[in-house]
């Protein structure tokens, strides 16, 4: 039992040696396994790159607008009755002048027909005062001259003093009554102006019966149907908005205020509006008018832009895109921002070299364009950057160049050089390694 039990510890001892050989071997094979992948051995990363180019790229402020209408009018009755007919419908393209709604017009008739008949009975009152004017006035003429021949015969003795008293007082008395007549005269030429008047009033108010549209425009909707009752300056019957042309109010952050009254001088800066869906093409418009005053809780200024929208494509009340056009950067720089990394020493991108190993290269970046940037320093044209993969790599990794997903026609969890794209990679932090 005793040699059993020796022969039995020797086999252990013999079994765990073995095994401590064989895990150090899997070790020293894996470490080699490593240094050969990161030494640029055939575990090469696949990524996707682009190329970098040189083009001409625009300088433009992007922004959210509100059109707005040059001028919207509340359409309301000036006078009080029934709606009895309305001569157009909702939504159309109304011109200055066209009749919008009619108000019913018998009573306002009715009122211009009493005006104009006391009208007639004021000039017939005053051609009667004119008459008796007249006549009053030849007959106190005729009594001066019968006082005036009575005061000669006084002088004469052929007629007594009472008399010449009796012809002097009739002749006084005739004058007082022209005077009288005179102002009977004035008060029906007055009478009669006031009815002219009247008479003026109740034709403008049977005019207003017929409601006619102020301006040009697109109508709204019709608020008092035809049979309802509109009252005088109260009820709104429908709006009309002004099309043609439009403004575009946006703001932008006040530290570009500076770029563009640059711009500014001796141009007139372009605008363009696009839908917020992106459907359609974008419509060109112009400056029209930056505030005068920086809001001081956004920090923002606010601009408008003119349209001439004939083709209708811009409505009052909806927002879109905006880009305000500052210049051109000719000759520029361009790579996609996709490429683009930030570390603790700011932004660089990742170039590949001629024998398919990455260098990792500190860049500055301008304008946006789109989908790719401007790269001020730091890039060439015809340089090759990583796009996609950027997760993988550290300078002088080796690199296995691929398509883009999107290219392959397949998702991006794909290709294990996809796992560092999109989002993830633009907000990668990380720095050069040692």
């Amino acid at each position: 039992m005793g040699n059993a039990w020796v022969s039995t510890r020797v086999g252990l001892v013999l079994l765990t040696l073995c095994a401590c050989g064989c895990q150090r071997t899997s070790a020293a094979s894996n470490a080699g396994a490593n240094r050969g992948r990161n030494s640029g051995g055939g575990g090469a990363a696949p990524v996707v790159v682009a190329t970098v180019t040189s083009r001409d790229v625009p300088v433009d402020i992007e922004a959210i607008g509100n059109v707005e209408a040059t001028n919207t009018i509340a359409v309301r009755s000036q006078v009080t009755g029934t709606v009895v007919a309305t001569h157009f419908t909702e939504g159309d393209l109304v011109r200055a002048g066209q009749v919008l709604f009619t108000i019913d017009t018998r009573p306002y008739l009715a009122a211009l027909h009493q005006a104009e008949a006391t009208q007639t009975r004021d000039e017939a009152l005053e051609a009667q005062a004119d008459a008796q004017l007249a006549r009053d006035r030849a007959q106190a003429t005729y009594t001066r001259l019968t006082a005036q021949h009575n005061a000669e015969l006084l002088e004469r003795g052929i007629v007594s003093k009472d008399a010449y008293d009796q012809a002097t007082a009739a002749a006084d008395a005739a004058d007082a009554l022209v005077n009288a007549d005179a102002a009977s005269v004035q008060s029906a030429r007055a009478q009669l102006d006031a009815q002219l008047a009247a008479v003026d009033n109740a034709k403008v108010a049977l005019g207003y019966t017929e409601i006619i549209s102020p301006l040009n425009g697109r109508s709204g909707a019709i608020l008092v149907k035809t049979g309802n009752l509109a009252t005088a300056n109260t009820t709104e019957l429908t709006t009309i908005a002004q099309v043609e042309p439009v403004y575009l109010t946006f703001s932008v952050p006040a530290s570009r205020l500076p770029a563009i009254q640059q711009s500014m001088h001796g141009a007139r800066l372009t605008v363009t509006a696009s839908p917020e869906a992106g459907a359609g093409e974008g419509v060109v418009g112009s400056l029209a008018f930056v505030d005068n005053a920086v809001d001081p809780t956004t920090d923002t200024i606010k601009l408008k832009a003119q349209f001439p929208n004939a083709d209708g494509q811009l409505w009052p009340g909806e927002f879109v895109r905006v880009a305000l056009r500052l210049g051109m950067l000719n000759g520029a720089v361009v790579a996609p921002a996709q490429a683009l990394q930030t570390g603790q020493n700011g932004q660089f991108v990742f170039v590949v070299t001629a024998d398919q190993t990455v260098e990792q290269r500190a860049v500055t970046t301008g304008e946006r364009a789109g989908q790719d940037v401007v790269v001020q320093s730091g890039l060439a044209p015809g340089e090759s950057v990583v796009t996609e993969g950027q997760l993988r790599l550290e300078p002088g990794s080796r690199v296995q160049v691929g398509e883009a997903a999107g290219e392959r026609g397949s998702g991006r969890g794909s290709s294990p050089g996809n796992s560092g794209s999109g989002g993830g990679q633009r907000r990668q932090t990380a720095s050069p390694a040692h």
